[in-house]
């Protein structure tokens, strides 16, 4: 390890701190001696999570009463910078990281590198890695200015690792007065219903795409998902079109997974979709054309209508249960 200290931005979720959260601690302990969190939202129960996966500090930013929360943690961040002086800040492809490493970047007057899908230390810095043409071609990057490097890394880009080590020591940092940054409140928000696990935390992962032919069928993908404990998913396609909401899309303008499993149904397999799930351990595709590019990638390939291939994997789902 040849950097000192690394910083990662860290967001809540149902179940405590959010899975990129962890994957981004984990790479962070990969390449420096020391890694602190950065978050707004977390109980003090995330302290142990955070410090087995490397982890030893969480700073908490606290009394934000509605200010955006990107807002007010580059605030923290940007305060402790000058005497700190981490050698790179990593931040979650997410809309609250976006507007975060957005935020700190125009504070410090620094240039940030996004759709980070890689990182490789090189000669005491941090080169990253991009995919580029729809994950057809990778490119490299590096900072040449003083400074933290500010990284904003795609989810699923690294693993989560279990590091056996300490809760991480909590310290509160009440946000007070940031001027007319904390001028904007969230007035109201809303969480979209759902049922089953989350898309980007699915062990198994069915996704739709045009070649289901009308809106109605996705009830089959929905309902095959249920019974296997998954999530259901969408090609950009259908989200375009306006059958799932955008939270479904799986893709590089939606969401990367690497389930156990990911099912591909009437999905032909653009690049676009392609690098958002090429990732998962088992693809099944489903497509009655026989040279759709998303065969190349598949494990097991069935060449057939999803009309009648996914009602009789239902059923036979069915009967075993």
């Amino acid at each position: 390890m040849s950097l000192s200290k690394i910083w990662v931005f860290v967001e809540p979720s149902e179940s405590g701190v959010s899975s990129t959260s962890l994957e981004l601690i984990s790479a962070a302990s990969n390449f420096a001696t020391t890694v602190e969190a950065f978050g707004y939202g977390l109980g003090s129960e995330t302290a142990q999570p955070l410090g087995d996966h490397g982890a030893s500090k969480l700073v908490l930013a606290t009394g934000l009463d509605g200010i955006l929360a990107g807002t007010a943690v580059a605030a923290v961040m940007a305060k402790r910078i000058p005497s700190d002086a981490p050698d790179a800040v990593f931040f979650g492809s997410t809309p609250e990281g976006r507007d975060a490493a957005a935020r700190l970047s125009a504070k410090l007057d620094l240039p940030v590198l996004t759709n980070v899908v890689n990182l490789v230390e090189d000669g005491g810095s941090l080169t990253s890695e991009h995919a580029i043409f729809g994950g057809s071609q990778i490119v490299s990057a590096k900072f040449t200015s003083s400074g933290p490097g500010i990284f904003v890394i795609r989810a699923k880009s690294f693993a989560p690792e279990s590091r056996g080590g300490a809760a991480a020591v909590v310290e509160e940092v009440n946000v007070g007065d940031i001027g007319s940054a904390g001028k904007a409140k969230i007035i109201q928000s809303h969480t979209e219903a759902r049922s089953g696990p989350k898309l980007d935390e699915a062990p198994v992962v069915v996704s739709g795409g045009r070649g289901l032919g009308q809106q109605d069928s996705y009830q089959m993908i929905e309902e095959l998902a249920r019974l296997l404990n998954g999530a259901p998913g969408a090609s950009r396609a259908i989200v375009d079109a306006g059958w799932v909401p955008y939270s479904y899309q799986v893709g590089q303008t939606g969401k990367t997974v690497k389930p156990s499993v990911y099912i591909a149904c009437g999905i032909s397999g653009a690049t676009q979709h392609m690098v958002g799930m090429k990732g998962a351990k088992n693809i099944i595709a489903i497509n009655k054309d026989a040279d759709a590019p998303i065969f190349s990638i598949a494990d097991l390939g069935i060449v057939g209508d999803v009309h009648k291939v996914l009602p009789k994997l239902i059923e036979a789902i069915k009967s075993k249960g």
